[in-house]
């Protein structure tokens, strides 16, 4: 069931985003502490087959090309979302405003990696490492010959990109939030289980990603319908 974009709580969705995303960066912090232990033990233990293969899944939900899936799909379920659907192009608009709010993130991500180098887990020597902060830079790369992204760790673009395309998501239908969630939670735990990313890559890349789409969510302008029944029909669209 699509919510109204007029209803209190989804106007009060970005302020719990904001809200969100200063905990997960609290936790990113916070979880630099255990950074080295996580990557080190999945290097050598992996979860159950069944688990993997719904954590392998749950990637979908955070690559760019899996979120253009999802969302096409959501434009096909909800056909007030198409161009000149109801509310006169009005819920067209905000279709615009999630698809902003879904690869914000991740494009921010990506801007911040190109500016702070981080040794990815699969590919970091953490033998003799002096600290956690040693990760940050190229001194603790165990590969002659390293790949492009093999110091592009921090933040995690896929974890901004599931937390933004999750926010966007409940703010079209919030009360499917929790499972939106879920999703990206899922998709930040495939990260670390890969040797892809710290947790704190994770977290900081999520709390990214929600500040991105809060700002997405509240700045971008909707068109308004223009008088009367128009108006009328615009406040309810999407509901049932």
């Amino acid at each position: 069931m699509a919510g109204s974009i007029d209803s209190p709580s989804v106007r009060q969705l970005p302020r719990r985003l904001i809200g969100g995303a200063a905990v997960l960066a609290c936790l990113g912090i916070a979880a630099l502490a255990i950074d080295v232990p996580v990557a080190t033990w999945m290097r050598t233990h992996r979860p159950p087959r069944e688990i993997t293969r719904l954590l392998n899944f749950s990637e979908a939900f955070a690559h760019g090309t899996g979120v253009a899936v999802f969302l096409i799909a959501v434009v096909a379920i909800d056909p007030s979302l198409r161009p000149g659907g109801r509310a006169g192009g009005r819920d067209w608009s905000n279709f615009v405003r999630m698809v902003s709010a879904a690869y914000a993130g991740g494009i921010a991500a990506n801007v911040i990696k190109a500016m702070v180098a981080r040794v990815r887990p699969r590919a970091a020597d953490f033998v003799d490492l002096p600290g956690v902060m040693a990760t940050f830079g190229d001194g603790a790369l165990a590969l002659a010959d390293p790949g492009s992204s093999d110091l592009a760790s921090f933040p995690s673009g896929h974890a901004a990109t599931a937390a933004g395309l999750a926010a966007a998501l409940a703010w079209r239908y919030p009360h499917g939030g929790w499972f939106f969630a879920a999703i990206a939670a899922l998709s930040g735990l495939q990260r670390i289980v890969a040797s892809a990313h710290y947790p704190s890559d994770v977290c900081c890349g999520a709390a990214l990603g929600l500040l991105m789409a809060a700002a997405c969510l509240s700045v971008i302008p909707r068109s308004r319908p223009r008088s009367g029944s128009g108006m009328a029909s615009g406040m309810t669209s999407g509901m049932d």
